[in-house]
């Protein structure tokens, strides 16, 4: 049946232009993730980090491509969620939105587990909880404040953080050209030592650096015009991050080609980046970079929350989760209060968790929803083929989300055992809280389907079509 929303009922407010989305998923992706798993990722590929970088900047254009499409249609808050919903059904919306929230609910905890890292190194003395709950406390309460201060707040630290990336890059290649026994060569894309199987393992792991691109889909309902706005935000966002990683990775892994080489600077594998850092610039430099390190974890950890809160509003809107808790929005802030505490409340585990297994759960969320995002493309087109809506190319709508598909899948299958196990089980109690909520599937799963949205003014609700 068809009906329409009362007057009250939530919505978000439209504000964001181009650039604050941008600016929004380079924070989420965070310029400094480069450095937090350069080390971990150096073993894993015996020294070919850009490559694997190039790898899983391969699969990340085929998909960035297919969320622009995506985007285009249903421009509304919900992501992957929303799209596959859409176009293949809501119970597998339902199951993509449920893995999904692997991705978005660690994200933040990441970022608290990393300021953790950070700060301890620079003040030992200070418990690193302090650090973590600090972290969390700081980032809930800018996020509910309101999502235009939020994107501000990213828009300055992002720049902050590409400054001193920029030096990073500048006093690495003065490193590496007064060492007589360093050159540039290819040696760090491909060797007699690198393997297909550990180039597609490091990619895997690399995915965590990718997800600004994603993350910014769900912010199309407090978007301006954002059938426009949000695909080429999704394509800048992609390629910019693409060619800052690689070229960071490239003169880092021919400063330290092996993992000898790594282990003469840095005693810590994982925290590399720092005694880096030391080692091209001296204490001085190790300072500002541990400066930017941490502006780099409260950055990520605004947008990461920000989208998290966002996603729990889609599916509580929907009834697929309670709708008086998770639908809610303030109704003067304009900002879901409830999910951004919720989403801190989940990032406290950064007091158990280690950095390596909350990555993997991550991945495991993200190749999920990338897959399917990809898959709704195709769908998207069989369904509506010969339409307004699918003009263009039939290989655009076929052929690159299938070839996304396929990669995404080959990389998800590369994820270690622990966050396949602890994925897969997580999807199965999705499985079980679906059939509660359907009784069986003898009722619909709760679904809303919104029209195409508007660019409406601020507090204007759009008419809904709720299928019963």
């Amino acid at each position: 049946m068809t009906t329409t929303t009362a007057p009250g009922a939530p919505s978000l407010h439209r504000s964001l232009k181009q650039r604050h989305v941008v600016f929004i998923g380079l924070a989420y992706m965070s310029p400094f993730a480069v450095f937090d798993t350069f080390g971990i990722v150096s073993e894993a590929t015996k020294g070919h980090v850009p490559m694997s970088y190039i790898i899983i900047t391969i699969a990340v254009l085929f998909t960035a491509f297919s969320y622009a499409k995506m985007v285009r249609v249903y421009p509304s808050a919900g992501s992957a969620y929303t799209y596959t919903r859409r176009t293949i059904g809501a119970p597998v919306g339902f199951m993509v939105g449920w893995v999904a929230l692997l991705d978005y609910l660690f994200l933040p905890m990441i970022n608290a587990l990393l300021a953790g890292i950070y700060l301890s190194a620079s003040f030992p003395d200070v418990p690193e909880w302090v650090w973590i709950v600090g972290l969390i406390v700081i980032i809930t309460a800018l996020n509910i404040i309101g999502v235009r201060i939020s994107a501000v707040a990213n828009m300055v630290m992002v720049v902050f953080q590409a400054l001193l990336a920029v030096v990073f890059l500048v006093l690495t290649i003065g490193a590496i050209t007064s060492d007589n026994a360093l050159a540039f060569t290819f040696a760090p894309f491909y060797s007699m030592s690198a393997d297909l199987a550990s180039l597609v393992g490091g990619a895997a792991v690399l995915a965590l650096a990718f997800l600004g691109f994603d993350a910014v889909t769900t912010l199309s309902e407090e978007t301006v015009d954002p059938r426009r706005t949000v695909p080429r935000a999704i394509m800048w966002i992609a390629a910019l991050g693409a060619a800052f990683f690689v070229t960071i990775t490239y003169v880092m892994q021919t400063l330290v080609p092996d993992l000898d080489a790594l282990a003469a600077i840095t005693p810590d594998i994982e925290g590399a980046s720092p005694y880096i850092a030391l080692f091209i610039g001296g204490i001085v430099f190790q300072t500002f970079f541990l400066a930017g390190a941490t502006v780099s974890v409260l950055s990520s950890g605004l947008a990461s929350q920000l989208s998290a809160s966002r996603l729990l509003f889609a599916m509580g809107r929907d009834g697929i989760i309670p709708r008086k808790v998770f639908g809610y929005v303030h109704p003067r802030l304009g900002t879901p209060v409830i999910n951004i505490v919720v989403v801190g409340a989940i990032a406290l585990t950064a007091l158990k968790l280690d950095l390596n297994a909350a990555t993997s759960l991550i991945n495991f969320g993200a190749f999920t929803a990338f897959a399917f995002v990809n898959l709704s493309v195709i769908a998207f087109w069989w369904r509506h083929r010969g339409d307004e809506s699918t003009r263009g190319s039939v290989l655009a709508w076929t052929v690159v989300p299938g070839i996304g598909f396929v990669i995404n899948l080959w990389l998800w299958l590369s994820l270690d055992q622990m966050a396949m196990t602890v994925g897969l089980i997580w999807a199965g109690v999705g499985a079980l809280y679906l059939l509660w909520l359907t009784r069986g599937f003898r009722r619909p799963t709760p679904e809303v389907a919104f029209d195409e949205a508007e660019d409406l003014p601020t507090g204007v609700v759009r008419t809904a079509k709720v299928d019963a």
